[in-house]
């Protein structure tokens, strides 16, 4: 059938889902992002690899930012745009518009230079290099015996 069922396939199972969804997923312009962002992270030698799913974005819909040691990758869709034409008016929507957001903490030490970024197929890549901190070497105090 080409609408979906008003019950689904079991009615409370859609029930509880709509309750998890409704009570755990944080909403963001007023829609839900359940499924939203979810993020493979890879730690290489030097380096960490994350590869973030943005389904039905775009590139210029992305928006990557660094502040205060955490990186923020923001992303935003519109499809509130009406087209009318011959083939009928929209009943439902269930494709996605509205923004998300999520934040990764890289270190102070991290500049927008270090990141690189690549974005195909609907997944943004990111190589965050890791930094050596010079490790200070404790100064060693001994405590006389007598």
């Amino acid at each position: 059938m080409l609408v979906p069922s008003i019950f689904g396939e079991n009615l409370v199972d859609n029930f509880f889902n709509d309750v998890d969804r409704d009570w755990f997923t944080a909403p963001a312009f007023g829609n839900q992002v359940q499924g939203i962002m979810k993020t493979d992270v890879r730690e290489n030698e030097n380096s960490y690899e994350l590869d973030v799913e943005l389904p039905g974005y775009d590139k210029s819909d992305l928006n990557l930012e660094l502040n205060d040691g955490y990186l923020t990758i923001s992303a935003k869709k519109d499809n509130t745009k009406e087209e009318k034409d011959n083939s009928g008016k929209v009943i439902r929507r269930e494709r996605y518009q509205g923004a998300a957001q999520r934040s990764f903490f890289v270190g102070d030490d991290i500049t927008e230079e270090d990141v690189k970024a690549k974005f195909n197929n609907g997944v943004l890549m990111l190589t965050i290099p890791k930094k050596d901190k010079e490790q200070e070497v404790p100064e060693k105090k001994t405590i006389a015996i007598e």
